[in-house]
């Protein structure tokens, strides 16, 4: 039975709602439904680990995860480096809320890029690397379409050589079609200033077409005419 302490927190914001205190010899399967962990609007009451552990793949989860570190952002350093365990299953429940943080404010992440990147040349789970090449995905739009100030400041050259490199990894291995799709969005935008991107890019697509799935297809048909 997981002892419970109520309390009640006064911020300069807000009331945060009652939370609990979970004794640190308790095992994930022991902390209490997601659902009411939807309450707290901090991590600092309650260690990461044990909400990644209950941490499920939902939109709604993720969502929420994301908004938990954006409202407290030293946790980040610990995020990534649960990210970085990646023989252990936490470690693609951290890469989820790290997609999501990404996708609710990418800014956030830029000074992080190099632990990323070297995160994302490790991962070989696809519930790890499917989140890894969505990141990919949105840092290389963020950096070639919307061109951000501070993007272009973090991301450099050696970077962006690597994710292509990474990236083509993705497309020559046995890989899920979303983590390959989103491989085949960065590669076509790192290759308007690569020159040699999208021939290699090319031949690889065109390859694997027709012992590709539909999905995979689509996606490739929609690469092949954009550099043709």
């Amino acid at each position: 039975m997981v002892h419970i302490q109520h309390k009640t927190i006064l911020t300069s914001n807000y009331y945060l709602q009652p939370y609990y205190d979970i004794l640190t010899n308790h095992s994930f399967t022991t902390v209490r439904p997601y659902s009411e962990l939807l309450k707290f609007k901090r991590m600092t009451k309650l260690p990461l680990l044990k909400i990644l552990g209950i941490l499920n793949h939902s939109r709604d989860q993720r969502n929420h995860f994301a908004h938990l570190i954006l409202n407290d952002l030293s946790t980040l350093p610990e995020l990534l480096s649960i990210c970085e365990k990646i023989d252990e299953e936490v470690s693609c429940r951290a890469a989820w809320g790290l997609e999501f943080l990404c996708k609710k404010n990418l800014t956030v992440v830029f000074p992080h890029l190099d632990e990323i990147i070297k995160i994302a040349s490790k991962v070989y789970r696809h519930q790890a690397v499917r989140p890894m090449a969505k990141i990919f995905e949105y840092v290389i739009e963020a950096y070639y379409k919307q061109k951000p100030v501070a993007i272009l400041q973090y991301l450099n050259t050696a970077q962006r050589e690597k994710i292509t490199e990474i990236c083509f990894d993705w497309l020559i291995t046995p890989q899920k079609v979303a983590s390959q799709a989103y491989a085949m969005t960065a590669l076509y935008l790192l290759g308007t200033e690569f020159d040699w991107i999208h021939p290699e890019l090319k031949i690889i697509l065109e390859n694997n077409y027709i012992s590709s799935s539909a999905a995979y297809k689509a996606r490739a048909r929609m690469i092949l005419k954009k550099i043709s």
